[in-house]
């Protein structure tokens, strides 16, 4: 690595010398077992829908990449953690209770888990869930686990009493400038992947890739967000503060959610690594508001 004014060079690849802006936002992390693996990402993929980015969606969420092994999980099933992310206490707890009272008690053979670390407090998730069984539910336990027992048309559903809550970190990014959409579409998925491989860390965009990255507000309308026009090829020729250097022809960013502070920071450095071996790609920065938005700074470098 070379430094070079506010750019290092990375191989053939210059990476500005600045930082992700992220904030707190509290976050549950739920861990899906189910019969195989299949039902489990089906479980799921259908829980974290519609929750790519809270300025649009009623929450944010994920799915991490490391599977859980049946060796590891309270019934000896395969399994996989989500989590689930939201400003407010309300909002977020709604949030845990219609997206696995709807999207996993009613997904084949599955069952849900509070699998959060380091919370100081738990919500009765379960236990407002229970409430399903109309009465015919049954308490009960796995382990030093206490759950709830549901009666359903295939067998029983549990689920545990409690769910721990905590603040976790949202907004850790970086923007992959590239030739052409292709390369910076293999830079940026290669990216994910490395991503992905970090514990207690998601990607909550499709595919973990964001297309239209936002600036906060509007020039010309009343929007909490719209585009982040310094970025966009497009426009390059055409506004005075773009910020896409000549013979870049397309712009992904990948934005990650985690636990805390160190798995992001570790997860964005895997996938800054990840997107700088792949041919085309030509520049990698990041999206800051100067401190206004969050108080966590994750330098590139």
């Amino acid at each position: 690595m070379i430094q070079s004014g506010e750019w290092r060079i990375v191989g053939s690849v210059e990476i500005e010398d600045t930082f992700a802006e992220a904030f707190p936002m509290i976050v549950g992390r739920i861990l899906i077992t189910a019969e195989n693996e299949y039902w489990a990402n089906v479980a799921a993929t259908s829980a974290t829908g519609f929750a790519s980015s809270i300025i649009m969606s009623p929450a944010e969420a994920g799915i991490e990449g490391v599977p859980v092994s049946p060796d590891k999980a309270p019934d000896g099933r395969p399994g996989v953690n989500i989590q689930i992310y939201h400003r407010t206490g309300r909002e977020f707890k709604t949030q845990m209770l219609l997206r696995i009272s709807q999207c996993i008690l009613t997904c084949p053979t599955t069952a849900a888990f509070d699998s959060m670390y380091g919370a100081k407090k738990r919500l009765k998730i379960g236990r407002a869930i229970r409430l399903f069984g109309d009465g015919f539910q049954k308490k009960g336990q796995i382990g030093d686990r206490v759950v709830w027992r549901i009666p359903v048309m295939e067998g029983e559903f549990t689920i545990e009493d409690r769910f721990g809550v905590r603040r976790g970190v949202a907004g850790g990014n970086f923007i992959i400038m590239a030739d052409n959409y292709k390369n910076g579409l293999t830079a940026a998925e290669n990216a994910v992947k490395a991503i992905r491989s970090v514990e207690g860390v998601v990607a909550p965009f499709p595919g973990g890739i964001c297309r239209s990255g936002s600036k906060v507000g509007s020039n010309k309308y009343k929007l909490p967000a719209s585009t982040n026009h310094p970025f966009c090829p497009t426009l390059r020729k055409t506004i005075t503060d773009s910020k896409v250097p000549e013979g870049v022809g397309s712009v992904y960013e990948v934005i990650l959610n985690g636990i805390d502070l160190p798995s992001v920071k570790k997860a964005m450095a895997e996938g800054v690594k990840a997107a700088t071996s792949v041919d085309g790609v030509l520049r990698i920065t990041a999206v800051n508001f100067g401190g206004k938005l969050g108080p966590y700074k994750i330098p590139l470098r």
